[in-house]
């Protein structure tokens, strides 16, 4: 395996992600459009395309629909996300609730999550259940965190069942489907299962900090929108591993809050747990066979723990 058939992989992923959102409703059309053209690092569809070859899977084209599938999932949930968040950009752009207005981002996510169903449909049963139960879990985890939200706080045990469900099960089923696709035994399989949910958790922690610390025009849309939303930022915890519950109040102002959380230490010690998640995401890696790509799987943890958008 080189980067040359990975970079292939991820082109095709691309044409079927565009291909499957051609709509003769032209504000759907449109608006799909959109979102997918805008970009995004495509970290999901990597996860399932290199977990297939790391398992020993040899015709990567067979795993490109479901590798779209994931990121289509993905996209739907930013189309929402925006909503809920008030944002007007994402990567860069005007978000399709600012374009289109609300009634037609609605749609437009709902589309896109049912073109999930057509692009797993070959696959057959046992991998649309695992998809589904991710999707569960998805929005499962979405709901616990606008509960914490409202209720104004978020401590360290919720935080942890809100990321494993809402970010990490779709690197949990990209990881799985992968290694299934290429008919790996049960311990492979665990592995690279592992690695998957892992590797989710990173992204998410990397995600928060940023939300913080990260510079907007980076990253392509505001910072610090977790806070204006009163959903926290990381729910860290001290030394001695108890809950550090990390609050916001409807009168503090978000640079504010921020200019707090840099200076609570709040942001170093979410590092420090990032890394903590990131090494047990590569430990997970043991049982899988030397290979390009379990190497790949490696770097993509450097490349979630290092990225600055």
């Amino acid at each position: 395996m080189d980067s040359k058939l990975i970079a292939e992989g991820l082109v095709a992923v691309e044409a079927a992600l565009t291909n499957a959102v051609n709509s003769d409703v032209k504000a759907l059309h449109d608006a799909s459009h959109h979102i997918i053209s805008s970009g995004g690092k495509r970290i999901r569809p990597q996860v399932a395309l290199l977990t297939y070859l790391a398992a020993g899977g040899d015709d990567l084209q067979t795993a490109v629909p479901m590798a779209a599938a994931l990121e289509m999932v993905h996209t739907a949930t930013l189309v929402h996300d925006d909503i809920n968040d008030h944002s007007l950009t994402r990567r860069g752009q005007i978000t399709v609730h600012a374009k289109w207005g609300r009634t037609f981002a609605l749609l437009t996510g709902d589309y896109l999550f049912t073109k999930v169903y057509e692009l797993m449909a070959p696959y057959g049963t046992p991998y649309n259940a695992i998809m589904s139960d991710a999707c569960i879990r998805l929005v499962e985890g979405e709901t616990l965190q606008a509960a914490a939200a409202k209720a104004g706080t978020m401590d360290a045990e919720t935080y942890k069942t809100i990321i494993s469900r809402k970010t990490a099960s779709l690197f949990e089923a990209g990881s799985e489907m992968g290694a299934r696709l290429a008919g790996a035994d049960q311990t492979v399989i665990d592995a690279l299962i592992a690695y998957g949910h892992n590797l989710g958790l990173t992204f998410q922690i990397v995600d928060d900090i940023l939300d913080i610390v990260g510079d907007p025009e980076t990253m392509g849309k505001d910072v610090g929108l977790d806070l204006a939303q009163h959903r926290g930022v990381m729910a860290a915890e001290d030394s001695d591993g108890s809950a550090a519950p990390i609050t916001t109040t409807e009168s503090e102002d978000v640079q504010e809050m921020i200019a707090q959380l840099r200076d609570s230490g709040a942001v170093d010690i979410a590092r420090m747990q990032a890394a903590t998640v990131a090494n047990r995401a590569r430990t997970a890696l043991e049982p899988v066979p030397d290979s390009p790509a379990k190497q790949a799987l490696f770097d993509l943890v450097d490349l979630v723990m290092d990225r600055d958008s």
